[in-house]
């Protein structure tokens, strides 16, 4: 027992966040007020102080990285640092995976389910609509996630439709998830919404898991959507004890409400948890104080659910500065020298700087300064090499060569091209599999499949298998002298089988269907090169197999990007969570930020959508560190015509001295020279 509080060397209002232990707590944090470093200490906290076995304490986040940082963190604050691999640290969706997989039976689901990724269901929404419209598809499927989300069955969704459309769109989701079903598979929403279903109806269950994880944390709470929240409350309430957590988040930099999440989760949680603390962390340790004061104007033009204001202590700084720019492209050639001299001039590195904008159709212009200016980028949320469609269409195979258990990679391989395997097929198939445990591909070969498939099903399902067990006998030939060149031998078998040069000009325009085959044989040729041990022929050769799990592990690891000296481009909402000592905030202008919408929209929607913009901006001013440049189009190109801007309100509402600040400022080459000649001077008379 404790007879005195422990201090952890942080503020006041961090340290009660810390300690506070009288059950249900949110933290509200501003920007930059460190509640990872509270999250952190308070884990520590609990196992150190409270006796709370690491096993039965649950931190939640967004991201794979966040989860992976926080796990490294507690690791080297505690003193048993063995003790971190004990705690459950996942992203929502991680930790509803190890729920289904535990309770699979429970569901009616086999316990090697199978979890589709948007692409597989892409092609299932496809089918259903009877459509190759990919923006009708994408909206389907965003409007089956969103309902989802909010825990909507297809009943409700179809009750509450509002046009035919609407009605339309709910027929589809009710047939989406009949076959889900039918192919024992869940998609990524599932993964959140099966065990809050489970929970809701099986107390047995639900007193279990509480049982595990008697102490919960929720990061970026105000992220969360309706079902999350209620898996959060379902995890804590109960037993007839008292709900211990805390929720880590901030109102003012909930941006995320077209997906789903709601800031009614931050209301709700008052009316649920009347016992609710509540405690502001409002000191910030990144901005200067011109910066957060500029912040603070902004936000504060949005209705408030919690007062705070953010302040710091690292001195005034220097001024905001506001330019004008002619038209897009002159802001993007103003951006690059206005950065490149500088970072001359302070002798910063390019990784010190990031430029931010609305959208990614902002993106192609700058990067085209930057280059002509030889300067180093990144782009968060670029898609990566193995996130294209024709990539993962080939790896689908090397997946299923290696692993004939793989559901989704069946899924995807043998319809992609089409054998004649239709839908109906698929179900069947699913449901026979669900019945005796095992995955689709062992049930094309089990017996009694003949009961529930016809011969001319059953025909072009064998072919297949017939083919993946072939060419996975001699994938997996011991390692001898050659065997890169029969691995190589054995992808030119693969891809002539495959027949995916024709599909893709079946199925695309000419110049689509050539790039993509394109991208295919470098895939194909870079996996020969490995199969020889590398580009220069030197190291082990590899065998198809090993090949094929080299593959698989480099695709779970691809996204993490190594530390390089590069200027991060990136949207705001990608830019959430990250910092900078520099920043061009682009685009500022009415119709870019506030981004335009839907101008039909009712008011209160209209009025909801720019309270988030705001908000959009709020991030964006405080991921600056020490310096900020915002800029503003008069003209931008649309359309190939160039349309009249105005300045964006949200530069109004910053309430700087003059929002005209550096209005007239224009670099040119001349300029630059000149600024450099004296630079140099400058640093020689000093020398």
């Amino acid at each position: 027992m404790l007879t005195q509080a422990p201090q952890y060397g942080l503020n006041p209002q961090q340290n009660a966040a810390v300690l506070y232990m009288g059950g249900p707590c949110l933290v509200l944090a501003g920007a930059g007020s460190g509640k990872t470093r509270v999250i952190t200490q308070k884990i520590v906290h609990l196992i150190e102080y409270c006796n709370y076995d690491p096993r039965n304490i649950a931190a939640l986040t967004f991201t794979n990285k966040a989860a992976l940082e926080m796990q490294e963190r507690i690791a080297k604050l505690l003193r048993q640092p063995r003790q971190a691999r004990k705690l459950t640290i996942s992203t929502f969706h991680s930790l509803g995976v190890k729920i289904l997989r535990a309770e699979a039976r429970n569901l009616g689901l086999k316990e090697r389910f199978s979890i589709l990724d948007a692409d597989d269901c892409f092609s299932i929404v496809q089918d259903l609509a009877i459509t190759t419209d990919k923006q009708l598809i994408r909206r389907i499927q965003n409007a089956i996630s969103l309902w989802k989300n909010a825990l909507l069955t297809p009943e409700q969704a179809l009750y509450a439709a509002r046009d035919e459309d609407e009605a339309q769109t709910a027929r589809i989701y009710r047939s989406y998830c009949a076959t889900l079903s039918a192919y024992q598979a869940v998609d990524f929403d599932d993964l959140i919404r099966l065990p809050v279903e489970l929970f809701r109806s099986n107390e047995q269950v639900r007193d279990a898991w509480q049982r595990q994880l008697r102490y919960l944390l929720v990061d970026e709470y105000q992220d969360t959507n309706t079902c999350q929240y209620e898996l959060v409350k379902l995890l804590v309430t109960g037993l007839g004890k008292k709900p211990m957590f805390t929720a880590v988040g901030d109102d003012d930099q909930a941006i995320y409400a077209w997906r789903g999440a709601t800031m009614e989760n931050l209301r709700t949680l008052q009316v649920d948890f009347p016992n609710l603390e509540l405690i502001k962390l409002e000191q910030n340790y990144r901005s200067t104080m011109r910066i957060l004061k500029a912040a603070n104007a902004v936000i504060g033009n949005n209705p408030k659910l919690f007062e705070k204001e953010l302040w710091s202590e690292l001195g005034e700084g220097e001024a905001i500065k506001v330019t004008a720019m002619a038209n897009d492209e002159h802001e993007a050639e103003q951006v690059a020298m206005l950065l490149s001299a500088h970072r001359y001039e302070n002798q910063n590195r390019f990784s010190d700087y990031a430029i931010l904008y609305r959208g990614n159709y902002q993106a192609r212009v700058i990067e085209q300064a930057l280059r002509r200016e030889r300067i180093p980028y990144t782009i968060s949320g670029g898609q990566s090499y193995f996130d294209r469609a024709e990539i993962k269409d080939v790896i689908s195979y090397l997946r299923l060569i290696a692993n004939q258990d793989d559901d989704p990679a069946f899924i995807r391989a043998v319809t992609t091209p089409r054998r004649g395997i239709g839908q109906a097929t698929l179900e069947a198939l699913g449901a026979f599999s669900g019945q005796w445990q095992c995955s689709l591909f062992a049930a094309v070969y089990r017996g009694g499949v003949e009961s529930v498939l016809s011969e001319r099903q059953l025909q072009p399902l064998r072919q297949f298998c017939d083919f993946i067990c072939r060419i996975e006998q001699r994938a997996s030939l011991p390692g001898e002298e050659g065997q890169g060149e029969a691995a190589a031998e054995l992808l030119d078998e693969l891809m002539e089988a495959m027949h995916y040069e024709n599909y893709l000009y079946d199925n695309f325009e000419e110049r689509t269907a050539q790039s993509k085959w394109e991208n295919v044989l470098d895939f194909v040729n870079w996996l020969k090169e490995r199969a020889c041990g590398g580009r220069d022929g030197a190291g082990e050769l590899r065998n198809l197999m090993e090949l094929t799990q080299m593959v698989a592990l480099m695709t779970m690891l691809d996204g993490q990007e190594e530390e390089l000296d590069a200027v991060r481009m990136s949207t705001l909402h990608a830019s959430k969570g990250l910092e900078f000592p520099h920043v061009y905030l682009v685009g500022v202008e009415e119709g870019m930020l506030p981004h335009k919408g839907d101008s039909d929209a009712p008011i209160e929607t209209l009025a909801a959508r720019i309270e988030e913009e705001r908000r959009l901006m709020y991030v964006g001013i405080t991921r600056a560190q020490k310096t900020l440049h915002i800029s503003w189009c008069k003209k931008r190109r649309r359309a190939r015509e160039n349309i009249a801007c105005e300045i964006s309100r949200f530069i109004k509402e910053m309430q700087l001295d003059t929002i005209q600040a550096g209005e007239d400022e224009k670099m040119t080459p001349q300029t630059r020279l000149a600024n450099l000649k004296a630079l140099l001077a400058k640093n020689t008379a000093q020398g």
